[in-house]
């Protein structure tokens, strides 16, 4: 980030935003800038959402990760913190997902995203209830089938995003959307600041959702010694690799991760095979359920039960660097933004700042 990106301001003041900031977005979720906290699994807990909010945005509880139990006390938690809008990212394969609906509703959760394509059905009880939807998309054919059940907006990820992400680089990805559907489109890989923001703007977008930049913050619950690890690191220090749940990741370079990326798939496997025991420790998930949702990741993306095994690992590993701060044993996600992040700063500091250089770039339009 620039030298403009380094201002400080009370936790009680906001910076006027550019009327031009005042975006769908904004109108359609009650936030004051144009832009979302991803809901990251393992990192963003109640108290980034919380900060996130109070920030001005939409923060941003990531679900996917969490027992219901779990998603139940991070909901109130927030709402024990901010009486802003937020978000929930839901994983709309897991077994309880209807439950946890249920949930949201009782709760009165904002807005709800996807960590996979939502059903029909979910949409439709969401909606029902006044719950906005905003999905997660790759084609332009699946912003038609989605607009057709009534979703708000939909987000768009580039591959320079990290996690799971495309092979389309979000500037080629974005126009191809924006240009052609209705709703309003969220755009997510590849941004960080001020600029990143007015560069989605440009290609039509109402907004950004940006994740790295705020795992990287002060209120992110990720061990120190693991955001250090993004700060040394620079944007050629990322790679994307199927060797760890069959589809692709983008992750930080680590020893262990190209040691994983040059060992065959089968000899990972009995590790893998340990990694969903201890999964189903951890969450409680009885094996009708991790079948249920591997018959569903070989319907939906083709996989071989050697790929659905695998995917057990994703969360497994994160949680050993995203919760444990074991860099030696985990897997990073990072996106390419990575390279462009060179602080920690408070949730609200960083909005500021990214307010800040939009309204910049846009002052100097106008002259």
């Amino acid at each position: 980030m620039n030298d403009d990106s380094t201002i400080s301001t009370s936790e009680s003041v906001q910076i006027e935003p550019h009327p031009a900031l005042n975006t769908a977005l904004c109108e359609l979720t009650g936030i004051r800038y144009p832009i979302m906290q991803a809901g990251m699994g393992w990192v963003a807990d109640g108290k980034l959402a919380a900060a996130a909010s109070n920030a001005g945005i939409l923060g941003m509880i990531g679900a996917s990760t969490m027992s219901f139990e779990q998603l139940a006390n991070e909901i109130a938690y927030v709402k024990d913190h901010t009486t802003l809008p937020y978000a929930v990212n839901m994983r709309s394969d897991a077994p309880d997902v209807f439950e946890r609906a249920d949930l949201m509703i009782k709760e009165g959760v904002k807005v709800a995203t996807f960590a996979l394509a939502p059903s029909e059905k979910l949409v439709k009880k969401l909606k029902d209830a006044g719950v906005i939807c905003i999905p997660s998309i790759g084609a332009k054919r699946h912003a038609d089938k989605l607009a057709g059940w009534g979703v708000d907006a939909v987000i768009v990820q580039g591959s320079e995003a990290g996690g799971h992400t495309g092979p389309i680089a979000t500037t080629v990805l974005l126009p191809q959307i924006t240009n052609n559907v209705d709703i309003p489109v969220i755009a997510a890989g590849g941004f960080c600041d001020g600029g990143g923001l007015m560069a989605a703007l440009s290609f039509g977008a109402v907004g950004v959702n940006m994740g790295t930049r705020f795992l990287v913050t002060q209120e992110s619950p990720v061990p120190d010694v693991i955001k250090a690890v993004y700060l040394e690191k620079q944007a050629g220090d990322t790679v994307v690799t199927s060797e760890i749940d069959g589809h692709p990741h983008r992750v930080l370079r680590t020893p262990f991760i190209d040691q994983l990326v040059n060992t065959p798939s089968w000899k990972s496997f009995p590790q893998a095979m340990m990694n969903a025991l201890k999964l189903k420790q951890q969450t409680g998930m009885p094996i009708s359920s991790m079948l249920k949702q591997g018959l569903e990741m070989r319907k939906q993306y083709g996989y071989g039960w050697n790929q659905v095994i695998m995917a057990a690992n994703t969360p497994v590993l994160l949680q050993k660097t995203m919760v444990e701060g074991e860099v030696d044993f985990g897997i990073i996600s990072g996106g390419q933004v990575t390279g462009l992040i060179n602080d920690i700063p408070s949730c609200h500091d960083l909005v500021q700042s990214i307010v800040h250089q939009a309204n910049k770039v846009l002052e100097g339009f106008s002259l």
